[in-house]
C-alpha cells in the first residue's frame, strides 16, 4: 500500500455540517401575498384600461353588440391571468435573482401535487366556461331566419364578386337591404381567403373546395367596406369591397336595375 493511500485510511472525515441557508429568502414569509395583492392592483388597472379602449366601429348589425360583449367577457378573464402570471415571473426575478459574485446553486425546491392540481383545474373550467358562452352566442347569432336574402360571396385574388341567386345578379358591390337577414355563402376561386365587415364583427374563411355560411341581420344604413382578414399574396391589403346597406325600397329598385342591365347585355 503506498503512503498517499495510507494517509487517506487514517485522515478523519470532517463531520457534514447544517445546510447554509439561503439568504436571498431570509425572512419573506409570504411572498405569494405580496404577488397576489401587486396582481389584483395591476388587473384592475388593465381591466379597466382595455375596456375603456374602443377596439371596434360603430355596429351595424344587430348580433354585434352580443360579440362586443363576448369580447368584453374575454378581455375581462384574460387580462388578470396575463397580469398575475407577469406579477410573479417579475417578482421572482427580482427577488431571488444571483447577487454579483455569487456562484452557488439555488435552494433546492420540492413539487407540490396540490398546487399543480390547482392550477390545472381552474383554467380548465374557465376555458371550458367561455367556449360554451361564446358557442351559445354565436348559436344564436346562426339561426336560420324568416325571409333571408341569400347572397353568394366569391373570393379570388384580390377582389370579391357577390350574387343573388335568386335574382340572377351579379355585382362587385355588396348591396344589402336595413333589418332583412341575410345568408351569405362563401366560397374562393384560389387561395384561402377571410370574409370580413369590421361593422358586422362576424367572419368567415373562405376555403377552397368548402362553402362556408353565416348570418347576419343589417341594421343601420351606411357605406362599409369587405376586408380580407387573410394573408393571401401579394395584394392583401387591397382586397376591399365596397358594401352598402339601404331601405328596402332602395335595394328592390337596385336589383331591378340590375336585372334590365343583366338583360340588355345578354341581348347584344
Amino acid at each position: 500500500m503506498s503512503e498517499g493511500e495510507r494517509e487517506s485510511e487514517v485522515r478523519p472525515v470532517a463531520p457534514a455540517g447544517a445546510p447554509e441557508q439561503d439568504p436571498r429568502i431570509e425572512g419573506e414569509k409570504h411572498p405569494i401575498v405580496k404577488m397576489l395583492a401587486l396582481g389584483a392592483i395591476a388587473s384592475i388597472i388593465g381591466v379597466a384600461v382595455v375596456l375603456w379602449i374602443d377596439w371596434f366601429p360603430e355596429p351595424a348589425t344587430t348580433g354585434a353588440d352580443d360579440i362586443d360583449l363576448v369580447y368584453d367577457v374575454l378581455l375581462i378573464a384574460s387580462v388578470p391571468i396575463l397580469v398575475l402570471v407577469m406579477a410573479v415571473v417579475l417578482y421572482c426575478v427580482y427577488k431571488f435573482r444571483a447577487r454579483p459574485g455569487d456562484m452557488r446553486d439555488g435552494a433546492p425546491i420540492h413539487g407540490n401535487a396540490r398546487l399543480e392540481v390547482v392550477w390545472v383545474t381552474i383554467p380548465f373550467i374557465l376555458v371550458s366556461a367561455l367556449a360554451v358562452y361564446g358557442w351559445i352566442v354565436l348559436d344564436d347569432l346562426e339561426a336560420k331566419q324568416p325571409n333571408e336574402l341569400k347572397v353568394n360571396v366569391t373570393a379570388r385574388q384580390f377582389t370579391w364578386g357577390f350574387g343573388y341567386p335568386g335574382e340572377e345578379v351579379r355585382s362587385d358591390t355588396l348591396v344589402l337591404p336595413k333589418d332583412r337577414p341575410v345568408e351569405f355563402r362563401i366560397n374562393t376561386e384560389d387561395v384561402i381567403h377571410s370574409f370580413w365587415v369590421p361593422e358586422f364583427r362576424l367572419k368567415s374563411d373562405a376555403v377552397p373546395g368548402l362553402t362556408t355560411k353565416i348570418r347576419l341581420t343589417p341594421n343601420r344604413i351606411g357605406r362599409y367596406q369587405v376586408v380580407c382578414a387573410e394573408l393571401c399574396g401579394i395584394g392583401h391589403s387591397v382586397m376591399r369591397q365596397l358594401v352598402r346597406v339601404v331601405e328596402p325600397s332602395e335595394f328592390d329598385s337596385w336589383l331591378a336595375d340590375q336585372r334590365a342591365a343583366a338583360q340588355e347585355g345578354q341581348g347584344s
